[in-house]
């Protein structure tokens, strides 16, 4: 059952954070190809590193279907982009779901190879976070996690939350899903109350060189 419902949010995460990348491709007049690249690196990027790390087979390498499912993300962007493309709102949601269903995967594949939940976490942030690093590379844009929005933090929280359900006794399911929603509902409330970590800014390092 375990592995059913992993499988299952993985492929849902994998379509995700597919769209996001291909429809911020398409943004950027990308061809169907590098649109289907950047899409495919956003997908895979983050597992990729998490399993190297845990020294354990690449996940993408052990089956097709990831690369299926990002062909048939590519070519629903292709029917449906005029009403992908010009929704920021819906770039957020894929992002944002993509992000919390691969933190959880991060987490759990981390404590099923025996290693201690710090390391999960820190595992399910690099899982949730780093393909995105990539796409925004691949297109040329400053990766979202390295600016003030609320991005690794909200895979942070959501860690903390596996955590506090795991420690309560709850299931895995339960662990997942509250994962999943705390890294949603972050997300939800930075976009609508337009929350922020403070700036290590210029001008606060050239005040304190001034003080100095």
């Amino acid at each position: 059952m375990e592995s059913t419902f992993l499988l299952i949010i993985e492929v849902i995460g994998t379509a995700a954070f597919a769209i996001s990348g291909i429809r911020l491709a398409a943004t950027k007049n990308f061809d169907w190809f590098g649109a289907y690249t950047v899409g495919l690196v956003t997908a895979i990027g983050g597992g990729t590193l998490r399993d190297v790390l845990l020294d354990i087979p690449v996940f993408w390498m052990q089956t097709w279907w990831y690369l299926a499912v990002t062909a048939l993300c590519l070519g629903g962007v292709i029917v449906f982009r005029n009403f992908l493309v010009s929704r920021e709102k819906l770039l957020f949601l894929f992002d944002s779901v993509g992000l919390a269903l691969f933190c959880v995967i991060g987490i759990q594949k981390s404590l099923d190879t025996g290693y201690p939940m710090w390391v999960g976490a820190i595992m399910g942030i690099i899982t949730g976070a780093f393909g995105g690093v990539l796409r925004d590379i691949l297109i040329n844009e400053e990766p979202l996690i390295f600016r003030k929005d609320i991005y690794a933090t909200a895979c942070l929280a959501g860690a903390l939350v596996y955590w506090i359900v795991m420690v309560c006794g709850g299931n895995y399911v339960a662990q997942g899903l509250s994962c999943a929603a705390t890294v949603v509902i972050l997300r939800y409330l930075t976009l609508q109350y337009n929350l922020s970590l403070p700036v290590l800014g210029s001008a606060v390092i050239g005040r304190n060189r001034q003080n100095q």
